[in-house]
């Protein structure tokens, strides 16, 4: 089984699955393989259901479980294509329902409390950069110097998730909270953001590392923030702004427009202004059908008045 576990890792990496994925495909991989207590080859649908209710218990959410249903099924994909064993997928079809709550965001007072309570030249860039540009914590992490062109306010987001490139723009004071980071930084690495004290004083900040700073800011502001909320206000502020969806998708990253839709249930105030903009016209119109009924005389008026310049045009 060890070797097997070793043969998928090589044919992960083959496949350029990022090493972050590789680590959670690995975890779940091998806490599978704890529990089971058959062969691989006679694992049944049954086994997947036990091992569901075992999740279950353990207090793991349906997202959770569901990914690691995803990691078995290819991983037994693997076993039959690559290995050449004589398995049959025991996880067919994923039926556990999911949930679908809406992305969560800060509201813009929230936000500007949330940015009060960080000095830190370096954690505000790290944030900002997710609050401005939408990026994932991941991508803030391996952000390196030369990623960011000053002159054309740009982003270039290696290897995001899916491994896929894109660009992203910097505001003002993104702009401005990085360059004064730099000036203040002194090492030559070419990572952006640095471990500032400790033993790994110098190393790149680790993802992890990131997320303790902002659960201290959070402590700190007493919101209730994430990184990826500061995304998700990020998108939201976008479409309140009027940006177009298309651009906002594009900014994420998203595979597909449906995934930016949801930001559309919680704009609350593009729904506001299309519907006031919209019963405004509903109303003149309304109204201007019940004067008519109220005014007989004045729409005879009207009528006449057409039908006498419609009859000089004709004769003119």
């Amino acid at each position: 089984m060890e070797t097997i576990k070793i043969r998928y890792r090589r044919s992960l990496k083959r496949k350029n699955f990022s090493a972050h994925t590789i680590k959670n495909y690995m975890h779940r991989i091998n806490m599978f393989a704890l529990w089971l207590r058959v062969p691989l080859e006679k694992t049944t649908r049954r086994e997947i259901g036990v091992y569901v209710d075992h999740l279950l218990q353990k207090r793991l959410s349906p997202k959770t479980i569901t990914c690691h249903l995803q990691t078995i099924r290819l991983f037994f994909d693997y076993l039959a294509d690559e290995e050449g064993m004589a398995v049959e997928n025991p996880v067919r079809r994923i039926s556990i329902r999911l949930p679908k709550p809406l992305p969560r965001h800060l509201k813009d007072g929230q936000a500007e409390k949330f940015l009060a309570v960080i000095k830190d030249p370096r954690d505000r860039a790290m944030f900002l950069l997710m609050l401005r540009c939408g990026l994932r914590v991941e991508e803030v992490a391996h952000l390196t110097v030369d990623a960011v062109d000053y002159r054309k306010r740009q982003v270039f987001v290696r290897c995001g998730k899916g491994a896929k490139d894109r660009v992203v723009y910097l505001s003002d004071d993104a702009r401005a909270v990085l360059e004064a980071y730099l000036q203040k930084r002194s090492s030559k690495a070419k990572e952006m953001f640095l471990v500032q004290k400790g033993p790994l004083t110098g190393a790149p900040i680790s993802v992890r590392g990131i997320q303790k700073r902002i659960e201290h800011y959070g402590r700190k502001s007493g919101l209730d923030v994430s990184c990826h909320r500061l995304r998700h206000t990020f998108a939201t502020q976008l479409l309140n702004a009027d940006a177009d969806l298309a651009t906002i998708q594009d900014l994420l990253g998203h595979d597909h427009i449906t995934t930016t839709q949801r930001y559309c249930k919680v704009a609350n105030l593009k729904v506001q202004r299309d519907y006031y903009k919209a019963m405004e016209i509903v109303l003149q119109r309304t109204q201007g059908r019940d004067e008519d009924r109220k005014r007989p005389w004045a729409t005879a008026r009207r009528r006449a008045s057409l039908q006498l310049v419609d009859g000089e045009r004709r004769h003119g």
